[in-house]
């Protein structure tokens, strides 16, 4: 098993690259499952670890955790406040709009009411697309196939936001078994070799408990990177950085907050 890919590291936080596939913590959905991102962090480093926040099993990417209490609270406190803006990297089916504002309520799929019961909650996500690809292969109904490499900015944290707004609005991630399309998924699993859910968090701008900003930014890896070189768009990866600065950054990410619930 490969050492988790640390990006920060101080006497109060650190940042790790969660793999795509591997559960935060243990969980009544996965009863059976045996490895954590938590307990695998905590033995690397030789530490208790702390979570502020959370990602969903099959999405990669950037993740916080505190190394003491008092530090984890701080962070809590800044997503719940909504002071931590989120940038995530997509691969969709079809040509998604160049840039769109995606708000659509969503209802909660988990409860003890039906789904069609469950109030509406508020749900806003910024899209913009970066890239696009026409394949030659006739996936579904049409001779070609079409596929976007989409960034998108949570501006509220829903549970499986991203996903599903993306879904609703015709354009569903690949690898996405919940929200997708099967042809799709299996396609990309067998002939592309990337058999999972495209969506990674790159980049996260918070508050520092102990004072200043963190400016945190790190590309997908494994599949998810070489099925971008194989479409030519490595160059709308982000840089590997993190920067812990004096006061709030000057950023495309600076105003764009989130809250602490998985995507």
């Amino acid at each position: 098993m490969l050492p988790l890919d640390i990006l920060f590291q101080d006497d109060v936080l650190v940042v790790v690259q969660k793999p795509s596939g591997l559960l935060v913590h243990r969980s009544p959905i996965d009863k059976h499952e045996t490895e954590f991102l938590l307990q695998r962090l905590r033995d690397q480093i030789g530490m208790h670890v702390f979570p502020v926040h959370r990602l969903d099993r099959p999405t990669s990417g950037l993740m916080v955790f505190g190394l003491s209490p008092e530090a984890a609270r701080k962070l809590s406190t800044a997503f719940e406040e909504q002071r931590v803006s989120k940038r995530y990297l997509a691969v969709v089916r079809g040509v998604a709009p160049e840039q769109e504002r995606l708000d659509y309520g969503l209802r909660k799929e988990e409860g003890r009411l039906p789904k069609a019961q469950m109030p509406e909650q508020e749900a806003i996500t910024d899209i913009r697309r970066l890239a696009q690809v026409e394949l030659p292969v006739a996936i579904d109904r049409y001779p070609q196939s079409r596929f976007s490499l989409v960034e998108a900015r949570p501006l509220t944290g829903r549970r499986h936001q991203i996903r599903r707004h993306l879904s609703r609005r015709g354009y569903p991630i690949i690898g996405d078994a919940r929200h997708g399309k099967g042809n799709y998924n299996r396609y990309f699993a067998s002939t592309l070799e990337c058999p999972r859910l495209l969506l990674a968090a790159v980049g996260l701008e918070l508050p520092h408990p102990e004072g200043g900003w963190l400016r945190l930014s790190c590309p997908p890896d494994g599949a998810y990177a070489a099925l971008l070189a194989r479409f030519g768009w490595l160059g709308h990866l982000p840089e590997r950085h993190a920067i812990h600065q004096a006061e709030r950054p000057e950023s495309d990410l600076a105003g764009r907050p989130t809250d602490d619930l998985p995507e």
